[in-house]
């Protein structure tokens, strides 16, 4: 059973030896290398989209703001005009009672 034990460590220690060898092979780097450029270029990509989606919603949030400014002065408007209405009525009737 110990002889087993000890076998299972001296392969994993072979393996691990023959692993860190391939990992630092200049085939590898250049896998590395290539990998990390992609990740870059994705980066890239992300963070001009990232940034034409804020551009695109800063417009929509002005936008909003200013159909929001137009409705309120509209209401403010209607009010005046029916206070007007109310004011002339009210001086019509004043005439007429008198």
């Amino acid at each position: 059973m110990t002889l087993k034990k000890t076998g299972i460590f001296a392969a994993g220690v072979a393996f691990g030896t023959a692993g860190i060898k391939i990992l630092s092979s200049k085939d590898a780097k250049k896998v590395y290398t290539n990998c990390t450029a992609a990740v870059l270029r994705a980066k890239e990509s992300v963070m001009k989209t990232a940034t034409n989606i804020q551009e695109n919603a800063e417009d929509i949030y002005a936008e909003a703001q200013q159909i929001n400014e137009d409705r309120a002065a509209a209401e403010t408007e209607e009010f005046e005009d029916v206070e007007e209405v109310s004011e002339e009525t009210t001086d019509v009737e004043e005439d007429t009672a008198e």
